[in-house]
Parts: structure tokens; sequence; C-alpha cells
């Protein structure tokens, strides 16, 4: 048996915090992150959805946005929007997805920033 003073406690300053329905621990308020971050996983999730419903439009399975849509069982607006991202930018594909950089871009300003003129796309997702 141990004795209570051979006991080693160990203190973590973390909070547990609710972001998009999940549990996600943040750090303390003084944490410096490291330059090994990765992206938002809701942003890679998103873009690699679009790039699916992309490739199944242009073979032909399905002829609108509208029976796409219901096919997935989502809102014909949001599938819109979110379709905008298999039209990004070659960089910015790149570094969103192979970078180890997060950006400060949300998902929502994303598929907005898609519809722009490539060279002026990668100054709005990375500043």
């Amino acid at each position: 048996m141990t004795q209570t003073n051979d006991t080693i406690r160990v203190v973590i300053p973390l909070k547990l915090r609710r972001k998009n329905g999940r549990p996600r621990i943040l750090p303390p308020a003084d944490y410096k992150p490291s330059e090994d971050r990765t992206q938002d996983p809701h942003i890679l999730r998103a873009i690699g959805r679009a790039w699916a419903w992309r490739r199944r439009m242009e073979a032909g399975e399905f002829g609108t946005v509208e029976d796409l849509a219901q096919s997935v069982g989502l809102g014909e607006r949001h599938v819109s929007r979110l379709l905008r991202l298999a039209y990004l930018s070659p960089e910015v594909l790149k570094r969103l997805t192979c970078g180890r950089g997060a950006t400060a871009i949300s998902l929502h300003d994303l598929c907005f920033v898609a519809g722009e003129a490539w060279r002026e796309q990668t100054e709005r997702v990375f500043g």
C-alpha cells in the first residue's frame, strides 16, 4: 500500500467547452500554439464533399443541384453553397489540405471566396 505522502498530484489547467455540439478541451490562456497545427476538420470535410458532388454531377448522375440536394438529404441552398468549394484555386486547395497553418477564415466565408478570381482567393484566405 502507498501512504498519502507518496501520492503525486498533477494539475493541468484546461477548460471544457462545447463547439458544434462536441466537447472541446481549451488550453490555458497563456498557451502559445506550436507551428504544427492542422486545418479545421469541418473545412476539410466540406471540400471533400464538394469534390465528390462535383464528380457525380459531371458524370451525369444528377442533372441539377436540386436533384443532388434531394439525394444527399440536404437543402438546395446549402449544397449549392458548398459546391462552390470544388472551384477553389489549386494554390488555396493545396495550402488548405496539405499545409499545417490554420486559416482565420470561416467555412461560410470560404464558400463565397470561391467565386472570386484565383489570384484574389489566396490573398483573402491567407492574408
